[in-house]
Parts: structure tokens; C-alpha cells; sequence
């Protein structure tokens, strides 16, 4: 009797997150679809399964730096754990060279609460360099970018001490992996994070 009641109440709760991850992908469009793309293609790929919040201050981000004459493409988003473990492996078991020091589960990525991004040149390339000034103005193109995206609330991967990560950019709403790996959620409202501030 016991062992029925424990397995009703299973399948209950289970039905009970189906509702409510079918709710997300309606209630917040495109926060369940992953996208491979070209970087060398002229459109910019939808970046999806971000955090609302990341996802208001990405697209702020992308206007932002577009009104200094500055195109950025957002080169990585939202993480699956089978994705993170394929990027961690680069180096490891696999050929490359070492990437991330993040394991699936141990990357902002895996929660939606970080992106990467490069700078995108007039003929439609993508480049890394953080010395490039294609608007002229006499600053490094990547680090006009870097500090609109902390004005933003981003925090950047190239103040890390330890493995500086320059095209990472995250929003933690204070939460530790550790948080993040036991359930804690950021709020859902972008309004409840900024009266938090």
C-alpha cells in the first residue's frame, strides 16, 4: 500500500513539472530550443534557453554597443550538460586546446545565466582580437564592449584570476554553482532582480 502511494505521488509530481516546463516554453519564447550555427554566416544566431534577465541585458548589450559602432555576435549561450562535457573534454580527451575548467553542472552556461561573444567585422567575420578599434575611437573595441556589459550587471570572465575566460560575460544574482546545482533558482521576474540591487 505504502510503496503504491509513493509511486502515485511520483508520477503525480512528475506530471506536475511536465506541466510546468511545457508553461516555460510558452510563458518565455524560445527558452527551450538550442541552435548550432555558422560564425561566419551574415545573420546573427538566436541565442536561446536564457535566463529573462540575461536575455533583457544581452539584447540592451548588442544596442548598446551597435550605437558606438561596434557589432558583437553572441557566439554561445545556454549550455546542456552534454555540450559542457564535450567543450571540457577539448584538450583533455579529445584534440585541442584546454577551454574551460568547467565541468557540466560547474558552467553559468548550464543555467542560462551566461554568454560569450566575439566582434563582428563589416565583412561579416567574426574575430577575437582585444586590440582591435574598428570604430576608431582609439579604444580597444573589446573592452568598450566589456564595460557596457558590467554596466549592465554583467561580471567578466577576463577579471578572473585564475583562468581568465575575455569572451565570457555572467549574471550570478549572487547564487554559487553550489546554489545553482541544489535547486536555488534566480527570480524569474527581471523587475524582482533589479529592485533586489
Amino acid at each position: 500500500m505504502i510503496k503504491r502511494k509513493k509511486t502515485t505521488l511520483f508520477l503525480v509530481v512528475a506530471l506536475l513539472l511536465a506541466i510546468f516546463y511545457m508553461q516555460l516554453q510558452t510563458a518565455i519564447p524560445g527558452f527551450i530550443t538550442d541552435l548550432d550555427f555558422d560564425f561566419n554566416s551574415k545573420e546573427t544566431p538566436e541565442i536561446t534557453q536564457l535566463h529573462p534577465y540575461v536575455l533583457q541585458q544581452k539584447n540592451e548589450l548588442v544596442r548598446l554597443t551597435k550605437k558606438k559602432g561596434i557589432t558583437i555576435i553572441i557566439t554561445d549561450g545556454y549550455r546542456s550538460h552534454e555540450e559542457q562535457t564535450r567543450i571540457y573534454n577539448k584538450g583533455r580527451s579529445t584534440d585541442g586546446d584546454i577551454v574551460t575548467n568547467a565541468k557540466a553542472g560547474e558552467s553559468l552556461h548550464n543555467y542560462g545565466l551566461a554568454i560569450d561573444f566575439a566582434l563582428r567585422l563589416k565583412d561579416g567575420s567574426v574575430i577575437w582580437d582585444m586590440e582591435y578599434d574598428g570604430n576608431g575611437n582609439g579604444k580597444a573595441d573589446w573592452m568598450e564592449v566589456v564595460e557596457i556589459a558590467k554596466d549592465l550587471g554583467f561580471q567578466w570572465g577576463g577579471d578572473w584570476a585564475n583562468f581568465p575566460d575575455y569572451p565570457h560575460l555572467q549574471i550570478d544574482f549572487g547564487l554559487s554553482i553550489r546554489d545553482l546545482k541544489r535547486g536555488k533558482l534566480p527570480p524569474m521576474d527581471a523587475s524582482e532582480y533589479s529592485e533586489a540591487k
